[in-house]
C-alpha cells in the first residue's frame, strides 16, 4: 500500500511554488552552465587531442640563421626524423599588427579552413580567425603590408598556432597585435626576403612513448643537430606554449568550474534544510501524531526528502538540456574568443552528466538526510508538546531596558535566526568572491599598464640580432664577427644606451621553468638607477613571483644544457614588466665570456633610424609590455560579465530564500503585532530591517575573509597560468562597489519581503495557541 503522505506534496509545492521555483531556476542555470562548459570543453579537447594526428602537428622546431644545405638536411634526419620547411616572413600591416606570413602547409602543421576558401590567386590571403575577429576582418576585407594589399578569402586555424604567441618565451600570447595568415608561393617570395626566417619542423620516425623519453629524445636530437648546423633555437613540441598553452588552460578551468557546481549545490542543499526544519516547526504537533500513529523516522526523512530531491533532479535535467544546446555555443564562444581552435563537433560527456546530474543529487541527499535525520530524532511527545529542544531550555540573553522597545525586538529576531544568518554568511561569502573576482581583474588589468608604463626601463629595448657565432663559435671567428656586427648596429641617437643581455632559465619547482632575461648595464646608466657595483639586482617583478628579498641567493640555468649559475641578490629594482636581473656590463660580459666589448642591444627614449633593419632583432616599447594585460581583456572581458552576474544572482536567491524563512517562522508573531496596532511599516522595521543589520554586517565581515582567499587564489592563478608575473592590486573602490551591490541586491528583496509581510493575515496568532 502505497503511503499516503505522498498526496501532500502537491500541496506542499504549490503553497511553496515560489520558493521551488527560485530554486529550480537556480540550478538549472548552473547546472546548464557547468553541463555546456563541460561538454564544450570536452568536445573542444577532443578536436584539439585529435589535430595532433589529423593534422600531422610537428614534434618540435628549429631555426638556423641559412637555409640548410640537402645534406646538411639528410645529416639530421638520420638521427631519426623527418625534417619540412616551414619558413615565414613577419611584417607591419597598416593598421598597426604584425601578421607572420606561411606557405600553405600540406605536409606537416596543416591548416584547418574554418570560413570561406584558401588563397589560389596573387594577392589573396587567409588570415587566423581569432586575429580576424578580434581585428574586426571578415572574408572579402582587404588588408595592407607594406604596399602589397592583400583581399581575404578565408579565416583559418594554424593547428601549431592554437595560442597565438609570437615568441615562445612570451608571458602571454596577443591575438590583437599578432597574427598568423597563409599566401601563395608567389605572394610568399615576393616578400621582403631579408626578413625570412629559416624555420624547420620534424617528426620523429618513432613517437615517444612518455613525455620522459621525448625529453631524452629531444635534447639527444639537439647536441646532434649541433654538430651539423649552428642552431638559433629549438624548441621540441612539449615546450611549445603555441601549441599546449591551449590544452593546458581548458584542462585548469575544468576543475574550477566543477567545484564552483558543487559549492552553489551545497549552498543551496542547506537553504533547503533550512527549510525544512521551518517546516518541521511549523508542522511539529502533525509530525508528533504521524509518529504515535506508527509512522517511522524512515518514512517521515523520506517524505521532507522528496521534494528537494525531486527539484534538483529535474532542475539537473533541464540544466543538461540548455548545457547540450543554447549554453554549450556560449562556452565554445569563450573559447573561440580566446584560442584559435579548429572546428569541433559536439561528443557526448557521460562524465558531464554524472558530475552535473549524479553528483548534485547526492549532494542534496546527503546534507538534507543529516539535517531531517538530526531534526528528528525527538521522542513524539516532543513533538505533539512543540518542545523541539533536545537540551533544556535556555534563558534567554539578557537585553537592557534602556535600549529601545523596537531594538530588544530586532535584537531577539537576530539571535532566534543566528542559524539562517550563518548559511546567509557562507552565501554571501561565497558570491561576494565571484563578484570580487569579477571587478577586480579589469582593475588589475588596467593598474598593470599604468604601472608598466610609469617604470619602464626605457621607452624603446632594441634587441638587437646577435650573431651565434658571437658567441659559440671559435675565438677568431667571435672577433671577427663581433667587428662586423659593432660597425653594423652603431647609431648616432642621443638617447641611445648600449646594454649587454644574456638569457638563463629558472629552475622548475612552484612555477614552470621560464626564461630570464640578464640586463648589463653601464655604470653610470641613464636608465638603470642602481648602485651596481659587482652586485646583482632583480626586477620587482621576480621578488614578487618568486619571494625573493635582499641577501638571498638565486639560481638558473641555461635553457638547454645543465650548466647552472648561482647570483646573491643585493637589492630589488622597481621594474614589473618582466622577470629581469640586473648587473653592470663587465660582469655579464665576464660572467657569461662574451668579451669586454660585447653589447646586445640599447635603450633608448626615441626610436633608432640608423640601424638597418635586419640587425634588429626585436623592440620592446609599451606596446610589447602590456600584450599580456591586452589579450587577458580580450579573452576574459565577456566572461567577467557573465562571473557578476552569476555573483549578484546568488546573492538575491539566498538572501530571499532565508529572509522568507525567517518571515515565515515569525508570522505568528507577525500577526500578534498586526492585532496590537503595529501597521506594515513598522512590523517591516522589525523583521526586515533586522535581516539587512545582518547583511551590512556580514558584507563587511566577508571583505577581509575575501580578501586574504583572493590574495591565495590570484597567487595560485599566475604561478600555474601564466609567465612573467602580475602584481595583484585592489582599487579601493571595488570594496565599496562589493558592499554597494550587496546593499541593493538585498534592498530589491526587502520590497519583495515587505509584501509577504502584507499577506500575513491577524487569524494567524490564533493559529497553534497551547
Amino acid at each position: 500500500m502505497k503511503s499516503p503522505l505522498r498526496k501532500r506534496l502537491p500541496r506542499e509545492l504549490k503553497s511553496e511554488f515560489g520558493k521551488y521555483l527560485v530554486v529550480f531556476i537556480m540550478m538549472a542555470i548552473t547546472i546548464g552552465f557547468v553541463s555546456g562548459f563541460l561538454v564544450a570543453d570536452g568536445s573542444m579537447l577532443r578536436a584539439y587531442d585529435d589535430s595532433f594526428q589529423k593534422y600531422n602537428i610537428e614534434d618540435g622546431y628549429f631555426q638556423t640563421k641559412k637555409k640548410l644545405t640537402p645534406a646538411q638536411k639528410e645529416d639530421i634526419e638520420k638521427s631519426d626524423v623527418k625534417v619540412y620547411e616551414n619558413f615565414y616572413i613577419e611584417q607591419k600591416l597598416t593598421n598597426g599588427s604584425t601578421i607572420r606570413f606561411f606557405k600553405n602547409r600540406k605536409e606537416v602543421d596543416k591548416v584547418c579552413l574554418m570560413n570561406g576558401k584558401m588563397p589560389k590567386k596573387s594577392g589573396e590571403i587567409a588570415v587566423d580567425r581569432m586575429y580576424a575577429d578580434n581585428n574586426e576582418l571578415k572574408v572579402g576585407d582587404t588588408v595592407k603590408s607594406r604596399k602589397k594589399t592583400f583581399r581575404i578569402t578565408g579565416l583559418v586555424a594554424l593547428s601549431d598556432y592554437s595560442a597565438l604567441f609570437q615568441n615562445n618565451n612570451d608571458t602571454m600570447f596577443d591575438a590583437v597585435k599578432f597574427g598568423v595568415a597563409i599566401v601563395t608561393d608567389k605572394d610568399f617570395e615576393a616578400l621582403n626576403q631579408v626578413k625570412v626566417q629559416y624555420n624547420y619542423a620534424w617528426i620523429y620516425d618513432k613517437k615517444p612513448a612518455t613525455e620522459k623519453k621525448e625529453k631524452k629524445m629531444a635534447e639527444d636530437l639537439m647536441e646532434d643537430m649541433a654538430d651539423v648546423v649552428t642552431i638559433e633555437s629549438f624548441v621540441p613540441q612539449y615546450q611549445n606554449q603555441s601549441i599546449h598553452f591551449t590544452g593546458d588552460d581548458m584542462g585548469s578551468d575544468r576543475a574550477m568550474i566543477v567545484m564552483l557546481l558543487y559549492i552553489v549545490m551545497a549552498i543551496l542543499a542547506f537553504v533547503f534544510g533550512i527549510t525544512i526544519s521551518n517546516t518541521i516547526r511549523k508542522e511539529a504537533g502533525v509530525i508528533g501524531t504521524l509518529r504515535a500513529s506508527g509512522y517511522t523516522r524512515r518514512e517521515l526523512i523520506l517524505h521532507y526528502m522528496a521534494l528537494p530531491v525531486v527539484i534538483t533532479l529535474i532542475g539537473a535535467l533541464v540544466g543538461n538540456i540548455l548545457g547540450y544546446t543554447v549554453l554549450k555555443q556560449v562556452c565554445a564562444g569563450m573559447y573561440y574568443g580566446s584560442y584559435s581552435l579548429p572546428t569541433y563537433v559536439t561528443v557526448w560527456n557521460a562524465e558531464a552528466f554524472w558530475m552535473t546530474t549524479v553528483v548534485p543529487v547526492i549532494i542534496m541527499l546527503v546534507i538534507n538526510y543529516g539535517i531531517l535525520h538530526y531534526k528528528l530524532r525527538l521522542s513524539p511527545l516532543k513533538f505533539i508538546r512543540r518542545d523541539l529542544s533536545s537540551r533544556k531550555q535556555k534563558r534567554a540573553v539578557h537585553l537592557s531596558t534602556k535600549l529601545g522597545i523596537f531594538r530588544r525586538f530586532r535584537l531577539r529576531v537576530i539571535f532566534q535566526n543566528i542559524s539562517n544568518y550563518l548559511v546567509l554568511f557562507v552565501g554571501i561569502i561565497f558570491a561576494n568572491l565571484l563578484l570580487f573576482f569579477g571587478l577586480l581583474l579589469p582593475s588589475v588589468l588596467n593598474h598593470y599598464q599604468e604601472e608598466i608604463q610609469e617604470n619602464m626601463l626605457a621607452k624603446y629595448q632594441y634587441m638587437l640580432e646577435v650573431p651565434t657565432d658571437a658567441i659559440s663559435g671559435s675565438k677568431l671567428e667571435s672577433l671577427l664577427s663581433l667587428m662586423q656586427y659593432s660597425n653594423g648596429t652603431k647609431t648616432d641617437n642621443k638617447t641611445a644606451e648600449k646594454f649587454s643581455a644574456y638569457a638563463l632559465n629558472t629552475i622548475p619547482g612552484e612555477a614552470k621553468s621560464e626564461e630570464v632575461v640578464l640586463y648589463g648595464v653601464e655604470p653610470d646608466s641613464k636608465y638603470i638607477k642602481a648602485d651596481l657595483g659587482d652586485g646583482v639586482y632583480i626586477s620587482t617583478a621576480y621578488a614578487d613571483k618568486y619571494q625573493v628579498e635582499p641577501g638571498d641567493k638565486i639560481t638558473l640555468k641555461e635553457k638547454y644544457e645543465r650548466k647552472r649559475y648561482t647570483f646573491k641578490v643585493k637589492g630589488v629594482y622597481d621594474y614589473s614588466g618582466a622577470i629581469s636581473v640586473f648587473m653592470s656590463r663587465d660582469k655579464l660580459n665576464e660572467t657569461f665570456d662574451l668579451g669586454s666589448d660585447y653589447y646586445a642591444g640599447y635603450f633608448a627614449n626615441t626610436k633608432i633610424k640608423d640601424i638597418d633593419e635586419k640587425y634588429i632583432g626585436s623592440v620592446v616599447d609599451l606596446e610589447a609590455l602590456t600584450k599580456v594585460s591586452r589579450q587577458l581583456d580580450v579573452s576574459m572581458g565577456n566572461m567577467m560579465g557573465l562571473v557578476n552576474g552569476f555573483a549578484i544572482m546568488i546573492y538575491m536567491i539566498v538572501i530571499y530564500l532565508l529572509s522568507k524563512i525567517i518571515i515565515e517562522k515569525n508570522a505568528q508573531s507577525i500577526s500578534m503585532t498586526k492585532i496590537l496596532g503595529y501597521t506594515n511599516g513598522e512590523i517591516s522595521r522589525l523583521y526586515i530591517m533586522s535581516t539587512m543589520v545582518v547583511v551590512v554586517i556580514e558584507l563587511l565581515l566577508s571583505l577581509p575573509i575575501e580578501t586574504v582567499v583572493m590574495n591565495v587564489i590570484f597567487r595560485v592563478m599566475m604561478m600555474e597560468s601564466l609567465t612573467g608575473w602580475i602584481t595583484l592590486w585592489i582599487d579601493p573602490k571595488i570594496y565599496v562597489e562589493m558592499f554597494l551591490t550587496g546593499f541593493i541586491t538585498y534592498g530589491v528583496v526587502a520590497l519583495l519581503e515587505y509584501r509577504k509581510i502584507k499577506k500575513v493575515p491577524m487569524d494567524e496568532a490564533l493559529k497553534n495557541v497551547e
